[in-house]
């Protein structure tokens, strides 16, 4: 029977240490790469739905915006269409509307304060009462198709947060 001397014995020992130490590494390593790896599928696949999830809110919400938006242009025109019937060519003769009054519109229009009134404004315009009527009706059709389109995003925004929290 041979013996081994105990340097070699350690060497040996050692070297199987370090190769069992450097097997589990490996091993270890690929299985912590794994789990990564799952873990990025997931949340890839997490993500896709979430996409989808906010691509169908989008469509539901742009459909309704659309049909909502459409429903104010058609009644906003028919009132635009009623204003000969409301405000007849008589009151349009009868009625002057004077520079002072279309100055005050336009300045509240533009959202600023108007010029100091002058004597100038006490004059008619030529502009028609009717004309007046039609402008009033078409500026409160844009608010009201605005209103809808601040809705709409409202409605979008609930919609991305919903559809990011499931």
């Amino acid at each position: 029977m041979s013996v081994i001397p105990w340097p070699y014995r350690l060497l040996t020992l050692a070297a199987l240490s370090v190769a069992l130490v450097g097997f589990g590494w490996i091993k270890g390593a690929s299985h912590v790469q794994a789990q990564w790896d799952a873990a990025i599928q997931q949340q890839a696949l997490q993500a896709a739905a979430v996409r989808e999830r906010q691509a169908q809110a989008t469509v539901k919400v742009v459909t309704e915006y659309v049909d909502r938006v459409r429903i104010v242009r058609e009644k906003g025109e028919t009132i635009i269409k009623e204003v000969l019937v409301y405000v007849p060519v008589q009151a349009d003769s009868a009625c002057t509307i004077n520079r002072g009054f279309v100055r005050l519109h336009d300045a509240a229009a533009a959202g600023e304060l108007p010029e100091p009134a002058r004597d100038a404004d006490a004059a008619a315009t030529g502009i028609a009462l009717s004309a007046v009527a039609g402008t009033v009706a078409a500026n409160y059709q844009t608010c009201h198709e605005n209103a809808e389109q601040l809705t709409a995003l409202q409605a979008w925004v609930r919609e991305m947060k919903v559809a990011g929290e499931q």
